[in-house]
């Protein structure tokens, strides 16, 4: 029996080799053995034994590097009234539609998933579509988008905007 390929099926296996070497090597070993449990030699990553290590610092104050509260969410000074911030690790608005008065949402758009953009004019926006919500309750107040914006409990403590 004779086997010929078609130059079809030819350009097709090849464009698959193509996409899939890469692939695969992106899967492969990360360069660490039963013998260097490190990895890499040549990595900048200083390998130290864990007995030589400084001691934990017993100071308990929780402040980021920028001097927010690493507790809280986002200092409340950092939300302007009528309008919010949003906290993309998050994945959360924070608003303050009144003096003092601080809602959360979850900032993923109800629509397609996007993640808000903006928060302008009273309204947490959406990039993608230009689905539109409230900052006083997340309801949604236009565009294409098929629900509010899931609240997210918060209360202010020492200047911090933390989660409930």
């Amino acid at each position: 029996m004779t086997s010929s390929v078609s130059r079809r099926r030819a350009l097709a296996g090849a464009a698959t080799l193509g996409v899939g070497v890469p692939l695969l090597a992106a899967c492969g070993d990360d360069g660490s053995t039963a013998d260097d449990p490190a990895g890499d030699p040549s990595s900048d990553a200083p390998s130290a034994d864990p007995s030589s290590a400084p001691p934990a610092e017993t100071d308990t104050a929780s402040t980021a590097p920028d001097g927010g509260a690493l507790d809280g969410l986002v200092a409340a000074d950092e939300v302007p009234v009528g309008g919010g911030v949003i906290l993309e690790d998050e994945e959360l608005v924070v608003t303050q539609p009144a003096a003092g008065d601080f809602k959360a949402f979850e900032a993923i758009c109800t629509h397609q998933g996007c993640l808000v953009g903006s928060v302008t004019g009273g309204q947490i926006v959406c990039p993608c579509h230009g689905s539109t919500f409230s900052i006083s309750d997340g309801s949604n107040e236009g565009g294409p988008a098929s629900g509010p914006l899931a609240s997210v409990a918060v209360t202010l403590v020492d200047g911090q905007v933390q989660r409930s």
